[in-house]
């Protein structure tokens, strides 16, 4: 009995605590259609036409629904000093492959004109805040 207990102890898999606490690095089984946030932080967001804007700086993801309500796009700067950043409805963007990265369809004055979060700047992310946002870019809510 003492020996089936200690093998089934020493094969069992280990839980993920175990495996971070010992130094693994996750496996992240991504598939189709799912992405690990970590790698899409840092993303180049593109135009149309193939011109690079800046790049996905985070994303606001909502705590009960765990949907991706936005991202904060990183434009301009230098080393991260300077760059201006600005949420967009999620569903603005679009993956492609080819560029490995997202399209942002909008106009350069509609971009240039587009709500900011300035740096010392926390937004109430309620549904005011929402719909300003998505109307500007006119994406339903």
């Amino acid at each position: 009995m003492a020996d089936t207990a200690e093998r089934n102890s020493t094969t069992r898999s280990r839980s993920v605590r175990e495996l971070v606490d010992s130094g693994h690095m996750m496996e992240r089984d991504e598939g189709k259609d799912l992405i690990a946030s970590d790698r899409v932080e840092g993303t180049a967001v593109y135009r149309p036409d193939g011109e690079k804007v800046g790049k996905i700086h985070h994303f606001m993801v909502g705590k009960r629904n765990g949907r991706v309500e936005y991202a904060v796009l990183s434009f301009g700067g230098f080393l991260g000093l300077g760059a201006e950043h600005r949420p967009v409805p999620w569903e603005a963007l679009d993956y492609d492959t080819a560029l490995e990265g997202y399209v942002l369809s909008a106009e350069e004055d509609t971009l240039k004109a587009s709500p900011t979060i300035r740096d010392n700047e926390r937004p109430d992310w309620d549904r005011a805040y929402a719909a300003q946002i998505y109307g500007y870019w006119g994406v339903p809510y």
